[in-house]
């Protein structure tokens, strides 16, 4: 591992699976495409059976002046069948969000902070020095010591909550005790800095990686995006050396466009254009707390019909819309488990509507929400969105009780007045970014084809999904529900679906049940606070 500017822990990262031959490989696929002979194997490409060593350094040339000639060309799906996985550790959730899942081609299974206690240690700290270390390193103590604090200050209300929806279960508490601190320490985490650290298996592609390692130099965490990547390189290179050939170096910050603009127009960063627009943003929601619709096809309806019929092979006159629509979204595929209905011709119709919503979450609910790869978003600078005064998005639970809610916001405002403080300093504002709570306010919008929205709200209309998301959900329902009908009227949880194709049990979540029977609410009756 490279030296790095951190005081923190190192980071740590290591392939744990591989391809066999993935450069072989991939030069295999480029030859089979044009093969009049049936497969080409990777032992041939690479010269494994050759006779002799001219031979066999002949084949390799020609394998790599191939690689080189492809990948220079843009034909760069031979590289996505290797894929590579990782196992990192003291990654920070800032670097998570803002590089490692900004973009749909990847797998990520890490560690949760909505039920997994945050140990007060886990935390990056970068090389500072003199005041600006200690008001780091301060600001950080304070987070960790609200985090315990909320943690136990939000069991009451939480316990409130609780048997509120389940009074069968208040003569037997003692059983529920462990959940209802896991709940609450999950809206104690707002409070915890980005700073934190994760832990995760991650799945790319050998393009991906190679992608990843082109623009590493990004807004808004580049050292440590550096650092990681250069890192997952260097472990590919050491089983498979061959990849040097395609690996280029980095493009310099100075040359993304972000930072470009920026340079140019030094006066439009942060300050009061920034409080511009934000109330420019946050004055299109009205009553809506976290998602607003502000686009949609205005056919939506009758394209998915005609799809539908156009599958079918059947004129207008035998299937009205409404009856096309049906069929496509009111079926026993959508109670699936496996999630089949991009592998199905009527479901693949779905594809053919599509929304886009601005919505306004907090770094933590929108860490979740942007895991839903195929609803992609365009996600901001957070330095030109957060660095100015407070702005943070406070849970539901917390506005229940008093003395939470003052804590809260004491912490919130702590933590803003430090990082002013460091950026007094002259700190810059990379290193002041990880300091910003889970709380932080995130803006972006978002759009989707029904089909994948129609998934991700099967999830995340759910009672026990995370409470913001859930919210948006809700909203955007209800927004496709006004001007498509037809279509919004399917948009449901998983006990919704498996109801209407008489599954049982409604719900799939076996003793995780939300206690609630959802699969008898209309939308406008959604509500809940845990």
């Amino acid at each position: 591992m490279r030296p790095h500017p951190f005081d923190s822990a190192p980071l740590k990262i290591t392939l744990v699976n591989s391809f066999s031959q993935p450069f072989d490989g991939a030069v295999a696929a480029a030859r089979t495409c044009y093969s009049s002979s049936g497969i080409i194997t990777p032992d041939q490409v690479s010269g494994a059976g050759a006779d002799t060593e001219s031979e066999r350094d002949g084949a390799r040339t020609r394998r790599d002046q191939l690689a080189r000639s492809i990948f220079d060309a843009g034909h760069h799906t031979t590289l996505q069948h290797a894929h590579v996985q990782f196992a990192m550790d003291n990654v920070s959730r800032l670097f998570l969000w803002s590089f490692l899942h900004s973009h749909p081609f990847y797998n990520s299974e890490q560690v949760s902070q909505r039920y997994t206690k945050v140990d007060p240690s886990n935390v990056l700290i970068p090389a500072l020095e003199g005041k600006p270390k200690r008001i780091y390193e301060k600001t950080v103590a304070m987070q960790m010591a609200g985090y315990e604090s909320l943690s136990k200050k939000l069991i009451a209300p939480t316990e409130e909550q609780f048997f509120a929806r389940f009074p069968g279960r208040r003569a037997k508490a003692d059983r529920y005790r462990l959940g209802i601190r896991r709940k609450a320490r999950e809206v104690a985490r707002y409070v915890l800095p980005l700073a934190t650290f994760a832990y995760l298996y991650h799945t790319v592609s050998v393009v991906t990686l190679l992608r990843y390692w082109r623009l590493c130099n990004q807004e808004d965490t580049p050292s440590e995006t550096q650092i990681v990547v250069g890192a997952m390189v260097e472990e590919l290179l050491k089983i498979d050396p061959d990849f040097s050939t395609l690996i280029d170096d980095p493009l310099p910050i100075e040359s993304t466009p972000e930072f470009s603009f920026f340079q140019e127009r030094p006066e439009l960063y942060g300050g009061g254009v920034t409080a511009a627009f934000i109330a420019e943003f946050d004055g299109q929601f009205g009553e809506n707390r976290h998602s607003v619709l502000v686009g949609s096809k205005p056919e939506n309806e009758q394209l998915v019909a005609s799809a539908v019929r156009e599958v079918l092979g059947l004129p207008k006159a035998s299937m009205n819309d409404e009856e096309a629509i049906a069929i496509a979204l009111s079926n026993p595929l959508h109670s699936d488990a496996l999630n089949l209905s991009t592998l199905n011709k009527l479901t693949r119709s779905l594809f053919h509507a599509s929304y886009t919503f601005r919505k306004r979450l907090s770094h933590a609910a929108d860490a979740q929400d942007q895991r839903h790869r195929m609803t992609p978003a365009s996600r901001p600078v957070l330095s030109a969105h957060l660095l100015g005064d407070p702005d943070y998005i406070t849970p539901a639970l917390v506005l229940l009780d008093t003395s939470a809610r003052r804590e809260f916001d004491d912490i919130m405002h702590r933590t803003w007045k430090a990082i002013a403080d460091l950026k007094k300093e002259g700190v810059p504002n990379e290193w002041a970014l990880y300091l910003l709570p889970n709380a932080a306010t995130v803006r972006f919008t978002e759009s989707a084809d029904l089909l994948n929205l129609h998934h991700k709200h099967a999830m995340r209309l759910c009672y026990l999904a995370q409470e913001e998301i859930f919210q948006a959900s809700v909203e955007e329902a209800q927004a496709v529900g006004r001007i498509d009908p037809n279509l919004g009227r399917y948009l449901l949880p998983p006990c919704g679906h498996r109801h209407g194709s008489t599954r049982t049990p409604y719900c799939p979540e076996g003793d995780r049940y939300c206690g609630v029977p959802v699969w008898n609410l209309d939308l406008d009756d959604y509500e809940r606070v845990i």
